[in-house]
């Protein structure tokens, strides 16, 4: 029996649900019934196989073709058979069903105590010795937990934590947002890089002061060393002057060495040829090092199993 076209499509949108898809809103809750009855082609069987009442499969369907406004199966007595329509519905149906499962899954893998998931976000700096040092440690009681890495500046990873994608971060400086947790960690002393041919490389420390006219090089507004670099000139009564500006410390480290500025840097992995690094008196040069995550979200079993090793290394996260 061939389909008939019904004469009204019973949807009825709403303004609230034009985010989310009119139409998936509706038809979500009734697709699994649709593709059990297709499969046995039996109501009372469908209905026994997944535990419902015949009556309430039976309402189901018709809501569902009365939204759709199609007929999706031909009835025979106590059986049904698809239509065209239903045929080519059905396939549809299977594969967002089959994608339901997937994630499913997927979120229910990320979250096993053993083998689970954590996506963790870390500052350039911490990515050569640091970060490596941390996972070696943590792997040693949880040797199966995976992690998503990402290597990104301090504004960028605190926007990953609030669109849900890392469930934690360190970064500097300490950030202060209601939204956000946040914990100091540890502290990392900074220091005035200079070029190893520069008048200056003779000292071994020096007042940020002495070095008001000199040229500067430091990464991009935004970054958070970039604040710090900014707040201490200023109380160092001066503003920095600004010749180039770049995303990575060693880049910078680099610039140094080729004579095109001096910067204010945490220390280096390797010593880097070329260049002097001198201890700044005054003002206190330092950046602070702390772990953040979004405030109210539940942390999956593998995720409160890292936080709390982080914590646990307040005082000693740096080599």
């Amino acid at each position: 029996m061939a389909h008939e076209q019904r004469s009204q499509p019973r949807l009825s949108p709403s303004s609230d649900m034009k985010d989310m898809g009119e139409t998936s809103m509706l038809l979500a809750p009734r697709l699994t019934y649709f593709a059990g009855v297709a499969r046995t082609e039996h109501v009372t069987r469908a209905a026994r196989e997944m535990n419902v009442p015949q009556s309430t499969l039976s309402r189901a369907m018709a809501r569902l073709e009365q939204d759709l406004g199609v007929d999706l199966f031909a009835r025979h007595g106590r059986t049904v058979s698809l239509t065209t329509a239903g045929r080519t519905f059905l396939a549809s149906v299977e594969r967002a069903l089959a994608e339901i499962d997937r994630a499913a899954e997927e979120v229910r893998a990320d979250a096993d105590p053993a083998t689970g998931k954590v996506a963790f976000g870390f500052l350039h700096t911490m990515g050569a010795e640091t970060v490596p040092g941390l996972l070696h440690a943590f792997r040693a009681d949880h040797p199966r937990v995976r992690f998503s890495l990402v290597q990104n500046y301090g504004e960028a990873m605190l926007e990953g934590l609030r669109a849900g994608e890392l469930d934690l971060c360190l970064t500097s400086p300490v950030p202060d947002a209601p939204d956000l947790v946040a914990r100091r960690l540890d502290e990392q002393k900074l220091r005035l890089v200079v070029p190893a041919d520069h008048p200056l490389a003779v000292r071994r420390r020096i007042r940020l002061a002495e070095a008001s006219e000199e040229t500067f090089v430091t990464l991009e507004p935004g970054y958070g060393l970039r604040r710090i670099t900014d707040d201490l000139c200023r109380q160092a009564g001066f503003r920095p002057n600004v010749a180039f500006e770049g995303e990575e410390a060693e880049t910078l480290r680099g610039l140094v060495a080729a004579g095109l500025g001096v910067a204010l840097l945490p220390p280096p992995t390797v010593p880097r040829p070329g260049v002097v690094e001198l201890t700044v008196t005054a003002p206190r040069a330092a950046r602070e090092i702390g772990v953040a995550w979004l405030a109210d979200r539940p942390d999956t079993p593998p995720v409160a199993a890292f936080k709390k090793f982080l914590l646990s290394r307040r005082g000693s996260l740096l080599p």
